[in-house]
């Protein structure tokens, strides 16, 4: 064979020494070797976490290679011969390492083709493929029945990957600054502070590079995928949990969990395939190891029947379903199918991940874990192409919390089909927003809060006097990301405080958004939190907390949710009336004592940036603000106290006619399901600080009913 790796070609007898032959071992027991080109550098086999000779890179996800990649390590993997307690380790995913295609309009990482989707990430002499669980394989040694056949296997060879660049610039991502804040345990297996840990560091990160790619960005546009880059860089420092594979419950994973990217789910462990819609293992079954599905993905790109709340009709994979470049074909009890197929006999769990439209961005989606399921059926039907496919009727396991079920119903609400149980109001701010607020009660027999006049923003007594002149941008149109020329991107040290879909990069001491005196649009994306609601919210009674703050919106991380509307008020009067015993719950004062000690900005280390280019997480408020909203105030002032939000508070200020005036807009700190109450930490005031690093109990101060296993107690 020209220009093969030897194999068939026999040499010259003159040069041809029987001896050696005899000494030569059964082919399937050679480790392969790759030979080196003349002048090209050796061939060198690392971990994938490293460490790595100079010069070289781990693959993707790992790293992208400036040049022609080196193959990866093909015998670091050993195939387990059984599973005890359903786990067996396995080495990160072959399948996070490949470059995903551009999928046109996808921003999340979801393709509607992704359960078929493979790429040979191998170079085109190597006998060795890759396996839909991500695994390498050698096809020759594949059990008869999981073997592809010879075409398909010759077509893979010529798969290309699609060119994404993932690098940083200025060499960027080497994490030399970095620390881990974890051991190394509990990369196999994690808990629900590691994945806390992980899928906030993710998120932090991709924010920045966000910021980053949009602040160098071309008219032209190009493709923006921060959320690879950052997987990238996670991955390459081992900033990721669960790793071992299992069949069941995914330690710190709960039921509703939602992520808007699908690289979140491989960082937790949740989902391994960074787009196939099949994850499996292969466990012990009989004579031979058969693979075993673990988890699932439908999320619209194949016939599946995903209506019902506890069943879910499945499609399997391939058979070029909704490939126009490929003729449909039928699909093959092989791969995930096989794994599917395997399962249903063994009735092993198998998690479900569904994802929906995301309701801000229709052309992204959002993914919730919806629990544990069990195959009941398995079978095969003509599909719509008139090929055969593959059916499977997963059921819900019972008496897991509610996920999915809470999204139908929260359809029917929105579409006017069902009506809210216990639904009080319609619209407790009679039009004041622009997106309707319900007033809910199914708790008991109470009808409403106190009187109160809704008002969306802060009535100011008076504005207090910026201490230098200054003015407002002279952007004509919106005010854009890099541009240094805007003063209000200078007033925020350079950077864009938001990204291009109005998310929050980092925390500040101070946001400087645009005011009334720039002449850029109204829907400038630097006026955030001047625009009104961006989700569907809704106050209900809580069981023992009065009444509370949810959306019906799956809300992501950094989303602006509402502001503390309200009366402010003199600092004096709020402290004779204090001291007087008048009561006010509805009170937001910045002079609290407030736990700024989580972390929610990226790390510099990750992008060998300096740790002065972090913004400082502690607020500098130019003059104390109180705000009373017990006669007059928004949304806001039903958010309880938790000693573990997942909102936190953050200072706004804009200016007008050289006067500037301070606002306080709440934002998520994460992820937040639909239906999850809403809250934030309401602070102690300065003077109980010494008593709490006493551990004195505070005079005078309400019980915190938080729930939470950081709660400390009390509150205000």
């Amino acid at each position: 064979m020209d220009g093969g790796s030897g194999h068939g070609f026999v040499p010259p007898s003159a040069s041809f020494d029987k001896s050696r032959v005899l000494d030569i071992k059964p082919l399937r027991s050679l480790v392969p070797v790759f030979p080196n080109p003349p002048q090209a550098p050796p061939f060198v086999c690392s971990p994938p976490f490293g460490p790595f000779p100079p010069g070289f890179t781990p693959f993707y996800p790992f790293s992208v290679a400036q040049g022609p990649q080196s193959s990866p390590e093909l015998n670091q993997h050993k195939t387990p011969t059984g599973a005890t307690n359903h786990e067996t380790p396995i080495s990160a995913s072959a399948n996070l390492f490949r470059t995903p295609p551009h999928f046109p309009g996808v921003v999340n990482g979801d393709a509607e083709t992704s359960r078929e989707y493979g790429v040979q990430f191998l170079n085109e002499n190597s006998n060795m493929g890759v396996k839909q669980d991500g695994f390498f394989d050698d096809p020759k040694r594949a059990a008869p029945h999981l073997r592809a056949s010879n075409s398909s296997r010759k077509k893979a060879k010529k798969s290309k990957d699609v060119d994404i660049s993932l690098t940083v610039d200025n060499e960027k991502g080497s994490s030399k600054n970095f620390v881990m804040r974890f051991d190394s345990l509990q990369l196999d297996d994690g808990n629900r502070e590691m994945v806390n840990y992980v899928l906030m560091t993710f998120d932090a990160l991709r924010r920045r590079l966000s910021q980053i790619e949009e602040a160098k960005e071309s008219p032209g546009g190009g493709i923006k995928r921060a959320d690879l880059k950052a997987a990238n860089i996670l991955m390459s420092k081992g900033v990721r949990t669960n790793m071992r594979k299992r069949i069941g419950v995914t330690p710190g994973v709960e039921v509703g969990d939602i992520f808007f990217f699908r690289m979140e789910m491989c960082l937790a462990g949740l989902h391994a395939q960074s787009m196939a819609g099949i994850d499996y293992m292969f466990v012990k079954g009989g004579l031979e190891e058969e693979p075993v599905a673990v988890s699932i993905v439908s999320s619209g790109g194949y016939d599946d029947d995903a209506d019902d709340a506890d069943v879910l009709i499945y499609s399997g994979q391939g058979g070029n379903v909704n490939r126009r470049d490929k003729q449909v074909a039928d699909q093959k009890l092989e791969r995930g199918n096989l794994a599917l197929d395997r399962s249903f006999h063994r009735a092993n769990e198998v998690r479900v991940i569904r994802g929906v439209k995301d309701v801000v961005n229709p052309l992204s989606k959002v993914y919730v874990y919806d629990g544990l399921y069990t195959i009941q059926e398995s079978w095969t039907e003509k599909g719509k192409s008139g090929c055969n496919m593959f059916k499977y009727k997963l059921v819900r396991i019972p008496g897991q919390p509610g996920a999915f079920a809470h999204w139908k119903s929260i359809q029917k609400w929105k579409e006017g089909f069902s009506s809210r149980i216990g639904l009080i109001l319609p619209d407790l701010t009679s039009g004041a927003e622009s997106i309707p607020v319900s007033l809910v009660n199914d708790v008991d027999d109470e009808k409403g809060p106190a009187h109160f006049t809704y008002f969306p923003t802060l009535r100011y007594s008076k504005s207090f006097n910026l201490k230098h002149p200054s003015f407002g941008c002279n952007c004509q149109n919106a005010c854009l990301p890099g541009d240094l020329n805007c003063s209000c991107i200078r007033k925020n040290g350079g950077d864009f405080p938001y990204t291009s879909n109005g998310i929050l990069v980092a925390r500040r001491p101070l946001v400087h958004e645009c005011g009334p005196t720039c002449p850029c649009i109204p829907n400038c994306k630097n006026r955030m939190s001047q625009t009104g609601l961006k989700v569907r919210l809704e106050v209900f009674k809580t069981n023992n907390r009065g009444w509370g703050l949810r959306s019906w919106d799956p809300i992501r991380t950094g989303t602006f949710i509402c502001e503390y509307a309200g009366e402010v008020l003199d600092k004096v009067k709020v402290y004779q009336e204090r001291d007087e015993g008048e009561s006010n719950e509805y009170l937001f004062d910045t002079t609290h004592v407030y736990d700024n000690a989580f972390k929610w900005n990226h790390e510099p280390g990750l992008l060998d940036e300096e740790p002065s280019a972090e913004p400082n997480e502690y607020y500098d408020i130019p003059s104390p603000l109180i705000i009373s909203a017990k006669y007059v105030g928004n949304v806001a002032r039903f958010m309880n106290h938790s000693c573990s939000p997942n909102v936190f508070w953050q200072p706004v200020l804009y200016e007008h006619n050289n006067e500037s005036f301070l606002h306080i807009a709440f934002f998520a700190i994460k992820h937040i399901p639909p239906m999850t109450e809403l809250t934030y930490d309401y602070g102690m005031l300065q003077s109980e600080n010494y008593e709490v690093q006493s551990n004195h109990t505070p005079n005078g101060k309400k019980k915190c009913l938080c729930g939470s296993s950081n709660c400390r107690g009390y509150y205000g």
